[in-house]
This record gives structure tokens, sequence and C-alpha cells, in this order.
């Protein structure tokens, strides 16, 4: 069975909320942050972006400041919502620099990486 057909849980338990439509986020650039087996990157943490994020990932080679209309992507700015890699949400936490996350919006998968704990230490109000 599909992946995607099933209802998507999120780290709580609960529905699969969506994260963001503007800027337009998720692996499947549907919203959400929902995922498959071809998402191996596992886009599953909803989070709330913040400046030192943004150029903390643009240290590490993947500069979402940055506009890229061959991609239709936007470029983020602080306070949009994004859906990362649940590694580089964990690079982040480990120096200090994670973005807040949105529980309700974060994929149960993300917990194949992450502990429940750490991200409740970075949670924002939906």
């Amino acid at each position: 069975m599909d992946e995607t057909l099933t209802s998507p849980r999120n780290v709580l338990g609960g529905q699969l909320e969506p994260c963001s439509l503007r800027p337009l986020t998720g692996f499947f650039r549907d919203g959400s942050c929902n995922t498959g087996a071809a998402d191996g990157g596992s886009h599953t943490v909803c989070a709330v972006m913040t400046l030192e994020f943004l150029e903390f990932s643009r240290r590490c080679g993947n500069d979402l400041l940055r506009p890229r209309p061959e991609a239709a992507f936007p470029g983020l700015q602080p306070g949009d919502r994004w859906c990362l890699c649940a590694a580089r949400w964990l690079e982040a936490f480990e120096v200090g620099l994670a973005p807040p996350v949105v529980l309700q919006a974060t994929h149960e998968r993300a917990l194949e990486v992450l502990d429940l704990s750490e991200l409740r230490a970075y949670a924002t109000v939906a």
C-alpha cells in the first residue's frame, strides 16, 4: 500500500496538520510535512524559520534564503514555516540553533531521527 494514501500522523499521534501553503512546503509540495519512500531526506519537521537557522543552513550548504525561480522556490524569511529534514534540524539542535517546531504539523517519522522531548523543548503554538 502506498504510504501517501494512509492518513499521516503527527509526532503527538494525531492527524498531521498542514505546515505552510505560503510558501508552499513539503517534499510533495502540498503544504504538509508528509513523507514517503521517495523522501530520502525525511522532510518531516515543520519548523518556523529564524535568521540564525537560515544562516546556519546556508553555511551547511543549503541556502534557503536565496530565491530559485527555476525551482519555483521563493526563498525563505524569518517567520516562514518550512518542512525541514529531520537530520538538519538535529544538526542545528546540537549547536543550539534549532528553529521552533510546530508539533501538530511535524510527521511522526521525524521520531526515527529525533526524540519527542527535544521537539517539545522547541515547540511553538500552531
